[in-house]
Protein backbone atom coordinates (compact mmCIF):
# COMPACT_ATOMS: atom_id res chain seq x y z
CA UNK A 1 0.00 0.00 0.00
CA UNK A 2 1.30 3.76 -0.75
CA UNK A 3 0.13 6.84 1.34
CA UNK A 4 -1.29 9.61 -0.46
CA UNK A 5 -2.22 13.24 0.43
CA UNK A 6 -5.25 14.77 -0.82
CA UNK A 7 -5.49 18.20 -0.92
CA UNK A 8 -9.02 19.77 -0.87
CA UNK A 9 -9.13 22.87 -3.07
CA UNK A 10 -11.47 25.58 -3.30
CA UNK A 11 -11.77 29.28 -4.53
CA UNK A 12 -13.29 32.60 -3.50
CA UNK A 13 -15.41 33.01 -6.68
CA UNK A 14 -17.07 29.13 -5.80
CA UNK A 15 -17.89 30.15 -2.10
CA UNK A 16 -19.07 33.93 -2.82
CA UNK A 17 -20.97 31.77 -5.55
CA UNK A 18 -22.61 29.66 -3.24
CA UNK A 19 -23.34 32.78 -0.91
CA UNK A 20 -25.47 34.21 -3.44
CA UNK A 21 -27.28 31.13 -4.26
CA UNK A 22 -27.76 30.32 -0.51
CA UNK A 23 -28.78 34.14 0.63
CA UNK A 24 -30.51 32.77 3.64
CA UNK A 25 -28.17 31.79 6.59
CA UNK A 26 -30.44 29.46 8.30
CA UNK A 27 -30.84 27.68 4.67
CA UNK A 28 -27.01 27.54 4.45
CA UNK A 29 -26.22 26.27 8.09
CA UNK A 30 -28.51 23.48 7.81
CA UNK A 31 -26.70 22.75 4.47
CA UNK A 32 -23.36 22.70 6.31
CA UNK A 33 -24.70 20.86 8.58
CA UNK A 34 -25.93 18.49 5.90
CA UNK A 35 -22.58 18.15 3.77
CA UNK A 36 -20.61 17.42 7.48
CA UNK A 37 -22.83 14.86 7.83
CA UNK A 38 -21.86 13.36 4.31
CA UNK A 39 -18.42 13.88 5.21
CA UNK A 40 -18.52 11.98 8.58
CA UNK A 41 -20.25 8.92 6.50
CA UNK A 42 -17.42 8.96 3.87
CA UNK A 43 -15.33 8.70 6.59
CA UNK A 44 -16.67 5.97 8.06
CA UNK A 45 -17.48 4.50 4.92
CA UNK A 46 -14.00 4.36 3.62
CA UNK A 47 -12.46 4.07 7.07
CA UNK A 48 -10.14 1.31 6.53
CA UNK A 49 -7.76 3.44 3.53
CA UNK A 50 -7.91 6.98 6.22
CA UNK A 51 -4.32 7.33 7.51
CA UNK A 52 -5.07 10.67 8.78
CA UNK A 53 -8.59 12.60 8.88
CA UNK A 54 -6.52 15.56 7.86
CA UNK A 55 -8.21 18.86 8.97
CA UNK A 56 -9.23 22.60 7.31
CA UNK A 57 -6.39 24.86 6.57
CA UNK A 58 -6.03 28.58 7.45
CA UNK A 59 -4.25 31.83 6.38
CA UNK A 60 -0.64 30.77 4.43
CA UNK A 61 2.45 32.48 5.08
CA UNK A 62 5.26 31.97 2.60
CA UNK A 63 8.96 32.04 3.31
CA UNK A 64 11.21 32.61 1.00
CA UNK A 65 14.94 33.74 1.25
CA UNK A 66 13.55 36.95 1.60
CA UNK A 67 11.44 36.53 4.16
CA UNK A 68 7.90 35.76 5.29
CA UNK A 69 4.73 37.09 3.42
CA UNK A 70 1.09 36.52 3.90
CA UNK A 71 -0.41 35.01 0.15
CA UNK A 72 -3.69 34.03 -0.83
CA UNK A 73 -3.76 30.21 -2.48
CA UNK A 74 -6.71 27.76 -2.99
CA UNK A 75 -5.69 24.76 -0.44
CA UNK A 76 -8.74 24.07 1.90
CA UNK A 77 -7.68 20.94 3.92
CA UNK A 78 -5.99 17.61 3.58
CA UNK A 79 -6.45 13.90 4.43
CA UNK A 80 -3.73 11.26 4.35
CA UNK A 81 -4.67 7.75 2.52
CA UNK A 82 -3.44 4.59 1.88
CA UNK A 83 -4.27 2.94 -1.38
CA UNK A 84 -2.95 0.08 -4.26
CA UNK A 85 -2.56 2.99 -6.54
CA UNK A 86 -2.96 6.66 -7.64
CA UNK A 87 -6.16 6.10 -9.36
CA UNK A 88 -7.50 4.06 -6.76
CA UNK A 89 -6.98 6.30 -4.12
CA UNK A 90 -7.84 8.97 -6.21
CA UNK A 91 -11.43 6.86 -6.67
CA UNK A 92 -12.13 6.91 -3.16
CA UNK A 93 -12.69 11.26 -3.49
CA UNK A 94 -15.26 10.41 -6.36
CA UNK A 95 -18.87 12.21 -5.55
CA UNK A 96 -17.00 13.61 -1.95
CA UNK A 97 -19.34 16.29 0.19
CA UNK A 98 -16.18 18.78 -0.91
CA UNK A 99 -17.36 19.66 -4.20
CA UNK A 100 -20.96 17.51 -4.15
CA UNK A 101 -22.59 19.64 -1.34
CA UNK A 102 -20.22 22.45 -0.47
CA UNK A 103 -18.59 24.69 -3.26
CA UNK A 104 -14.97 23.29 -3.11
CA UNK A 105 -13.70 22.98 -6.75
CA UNK A 106 -12.06 19.80 -6.34
CA UNK A 107 -9.89 17.18 -4.53
CA UNK A 108 -5.88 16.80 -5.65
CA UNK A 109 -4.14 13.20 -5.03
CA UNK A 110 -0.45 12.73 -4.84
CA UNK A 111 1.93 10.13 -3.58
CA UNK A 112 3.62 10.89 -0.43
CA UNK A 113 7.44 9.53 -1.50
CA UNK A 114 10.09 8.45 0.77
CA UNK A 115 12.94 10.60 1.97
CA UNK A 116 16.13 9.89 -0.66
CA UNK A 117 18.91 7.87 1.48
CA UNK A 118 21.39 10.23 2.75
Amino acid sequence: MKTFMAVYTGNPAAFEKYQRENPDPEKRKANEKAGMDAWMKWGETDAKSIVDNGAPLGKTKRVTKDGVADIHNNLAGYTIVKAESQEAAAKLFLKHPHFTIFPGDAVEIMECLPMPNR
